[in-house]
């Protein structure tokens, strides 16, 4: 994880304007390291995107490597494990030297075939979070609402959430209405808010239909008021990276549509934003991530799909603090859940695998947000998180709408499933075939 970090601050540094002109003008042999490089006496590779783009090349490959070689890891005593949980500072090495065999490679094709695998691959972390963002509203709402039916001070509990989620939607898109509209123009801005408010109020009212609630009965307006808070952040994360709009307005020429307005009355930037979205985004990064490898670990290879079918059925197995093992997953995972950091010699709490591959997608879903996905030429860190292209404006906008989509499946996909019996058997069957394994290879 840490690893990732560092990779993501240096591309934030290559990727700086600012940081560009510093490094022509103040570092020794610049054109003398140019020279000796692919990208001849100009020096573009060594700043700007594609600098960000063989940076993340070495990130990806340093995270996939590690991922193929740790595949089927099931104790943290074998040799492979040791590569996981150890050889920091090689670890750091083989990264760095990476970085720098990536600015070897020549431009000629590079830049466009990375760009294709970065989109296919920055699409597919998207699809990732959002399941696992619908799955985890569903699951805090189904077990909150388990102990409600056996304490009533969880009912309480289930309130003050459902009320602080949605007073936060609320808030937010109130500023987002205030900074990111403007009596002049900003007409698609209005309609953005406009359309994915009425889907906020849709999805709560769906949610709470009889129809709905007898199937999973546990199905709320907690879950609601989540998806509600999701929604308005990547409606915040679009309106952000769009570029301004230029008109006139009171007979005075103005560029409109930035979050802020300064005291003088005209919109200006704000390196707030910039600040609160780039955190935010890895906020997520960091989550996805995380669950992605402990879902591995429990499901297998198709835990996207598995998931959601015994969300179906069943309560939790999360691991978050704040949502509590109360349904029929419970008992079974929570063992393991509390076994975190400590011996894993029987059974690894995790997939490591997972845990690396979900860092690859992790790297090209940052490369691809930080050049602003299919409008990389112009990217620059100071405009990344507050100007965009219209590009990561529509990414944005169909990330929005696609977890729409997937939360609705989620709520109206048991109106149409059959009846079944709770699947704690699979996941007992699962975890004794994988012990069933470690018994066997550790004979061997």
């Amino acid at each position: 994880m840490l690893f990732h970090i560092l990779a993501c601050a240096v591309c934030c540094f290559v990727l700086s304007r600012t940081v560009a002109e510093a490094i022509r003008d103040n570092v020794p042999f610049y054109a003398l390291l140019c020279e000796h490089l692919p990208g001849g006496r100009s020096c573009n590779l060594l700043v700007g995107y594609s600098a960000v783009y063989r940076v993340c090349f070495g990130t990806a490959c340093f995270y996939l490597g590690q991922a193929a070689f740790l595949v089927n890891v099931t104790s943290s005593t074998s040799f492979r494990a040791l590569l996981h949980n150890g050889f920091w500072f090689l670890k750091l090495l083989i990264l760095v030297g990476l970085w720098a065999a990536a600015f070897f490679i020549p431009d000629q094709r590079f830049i466009y075939v990375w760009h294709l695998v970065g989109v296919c691959g920055g699409f597919v972390f998207i699809l990732v979070q959002l399941v696992l963002i619908t799955a985890f509203a569903h699951t805090w709402n189904k077990n909150w609402l388990t102990g409600a039916s056996k304490d009533k001070r969880w009912c309480l509990a289930v309130l003050l959430a459902t009320l602080g989620f949605y007073t936060a939607a609320s808030t937010a898109y109130a500023f987002l209405y205030k900074f990111y509209t403007h009596p002049g123009g900003c007409a698609l801005n209005k309609g953005l808010l406009a359309f994915n408010g009425s889907l906020c109020l849709l999805l709560s009212f769906i949610s709470i239909t009889p129809c709905v609630r007898l199937r999973p009965s546990s199905s709320g307006l907690l879950q609601a008021s989540i998806i509600s808070c999701y929604i308005i952040y990547l409606t915040f994360s679009a309106l952000s990276s769009r570029p301004p709009e230029k008109v006139q307005y009171q007979g005075q020429n103005l560029t409109i549509c930035f979050p802020t307005i300064g005291k003088d009355g005209l919109q200006t930037e704000d390196a707030l934003v910039a600040v609160l979205g780039a955190g935010v985004m890895y906020a997520c990064v960091l989550f996805a991530c995380n669950e992605a490898s402990l879902l591995a670990e429990t499901f297998g290879p198709l835990w996207m799909i598995k998931v959601y079918s015994v969300e179906f059925q069943v309560g939790s197995f999360w691991s978050c603090g704040l949502v509590f093992g109360a349904g029929a997953l419970g008992p079974v995972l929570g063992s393991s859940r509390s076994s975190m950091g400590q011996d894993e010699s029987d059974h690894v709490v995790y997939s490591y695998s997972a845990f690396h591959f979900g860092f690859f997608l992790a790297s090209l879903y940052v490369m691809m947000t930080l050049t602003n996905w299919f409008s990389y030429e112009s990217a620059e860190l100071e405009a990344t998180f507050t100007h965009g292209s219209w590009s990561t404006f529509w990414v944005k906008v169909a990330s929005g709408w696609a977890c729409v989509l997937l939360y609705l499946w989620l709520l109206l996909a048991p109106l149409c499933l059959p009846d079944s019996q709770p699947t704690e058997r699979y996941i007992r069957r699962r975890r004794r075939r994988r012990r069933e394994l470690h018994r066997v290879s550790t004979a061997v």
